[in-house]
């Protein structure tokens, strides 16, 4: 029996050691008592940039969190993992990515085959001409989705061609007016890209009568405002759609809306949109990653699967602002979709200082910092 007692004691003493003593890190005697004194004007000013630089840090993490990919968890850790994990890269690149290729080749073979003489050879029958191409577009916008063999679930009723109406979505990657563009052909307003993406825009998308705008022009705003007017003022302009955010977000935030598309003095129909990340984050980097290599992880993953809920419209209340209109259609969204709300402008991402910067005001930080501790020896 003292022997047993002996091993516990013995045990708790060695698992003791892993553990801190907090007495070595309080002041000896009794100085742990002794009053500081009044707070000099000195005090305050050498702790004021202190205080503004950690605020600084926690309202830079609480925005930059909204533009973070969260990569996923390692899985393949063992050795009874990692061949499965090497059968599902064969797999995804060797059998399914090929097949995608072929799939979306094809759609662009039968779209163009078909597009491009409704376009010349229908230029006077604008009604007609308009339907074939809204139909067309639907159409390549379904061999995309067939492409990351996309699982798409729809809730709600589906949008139809009315006039003074708008629809407004939470914005994750450019992907989303592909997944409801093959529903619905909407006309959106989207930054102008370069490239393949920018043809694209210029050619196919002018006919649903999408409109471009460029960030860095200032004259752009009135121009699109004007457009914005026009448009949902059209009985047979097709359903206007809006991503009030302004930038791509990961998919578990929302940022600020734009207030532009909640005083067009019509109904806002919101649009909720979740991605389940279980197969691949469909959320897009631009600064990062190009949309021809999004599109290319999308192609390799197992699936893209993704929830979409079209809610209830919703008209602006007596006495209510833009902004507060704006806000509470938010609350919807973010509610439906399972997302936070932030009080962030997400045009500040175009903004923020370089990493230089930040490095610099650490360096002026840690400085400031052993200056008053060489003070005090």
């Amino acid at each position: 029996m003292s022997s047993t007692a002996g091993k516990l004691v013995t045990s708790r003493s060695e698992l003791d050691l892993d553990h801190p003593n907090l007495e070595d890190y309080l002041p000896s005697g009794s100085s742990i008592h002794e009053p500081r004194g009044k707070l000099s004007l000195r005090d305050l000013l050498d702790i004021s940039p202190t205080l503004t630089e950690a605020a600084g840090a926690i309202v830079d993490d609480s925005f930059t969190r909204c533009f973070k990919s969260n990569p996923p968890e390692p899985w393949n850790w063992n050795i009874y993992l990692f061949p499965l994990w090497c059968f599902g890269v064969v797999v995804r690149y060797c059998i399914l990515f090929p097949l995608r290729v072929v799939t979306l080749a094809f759609g662009w073979i039968i779209f163009l085959s078909l597009f491009i003489p409704v376009n010349y050879l229908l230029k006077g029958q604008d009604r007609l001409r308009k339907k074939i191409e809204r139909v067309l577009v639907e159409m390549i916008c379904s061999f995309f989705v067939a492409s990351w063999t996309g699982v798409v679930k729809y809730h709600g009723p589906r949008p139809s061609i009315r006039p003074k109406q708008v629809y407004v979505a939470n914005h994750t990657s450019m992907i989303d007016f592909i997944v409801l563009e093959q529903m619905t052909a909407f006309a959106v307003i989207m930054q102008k890209h370069p490239g393949w993406v920018g043809l694209l825009q210029s050619t196919i998308l002018e006919s649903v009568g999408c409109i471009w705008f460029n960030r860095s022009e200032a004259k752009d705003r009135e121009i699109v405002a004007r457009k914005l007017r026009d448009h949902v003022q059209g009985a047979d302009n097709n359903p206007l759609l809006i991503f009030p955010e302004g930038t791509c977000v990961n998919n578990n935030y929302t940022v600020m809306f734009k207030k532009g598309a909640f005083e067009l003095d019509c109904t806002v129909c919101p649009i909720a949109i979740k991605y389940n990340k279980i197969f691949v984050d469909a959320f897009w980097n631009s600064r990062k990653q190009s949309f021809t290599m999004h599109l290319l992880q999308l192609m390799t993953s197992w699936a893209v699967v993704c929830e979409v809920w079209y809610l209830e419209p919703q008209t602006i209340r007596p006495g209510e602002t833009g902004i507060e209109f704006a806000e509470r259609v938010r609350d919807m969204i973010s509610t439906r979709a399972g997302l936070k709300k932030v009080p962030w402008d997400g045009y500040l991402k175009y903004s923020r200082p370089s990493s230089k910067h930040s490095e610099r005001k650490q360096q002026s930080f840690a400085e400031s910092i052993l200056a008053r501790l060489e003070e005090d020896k």
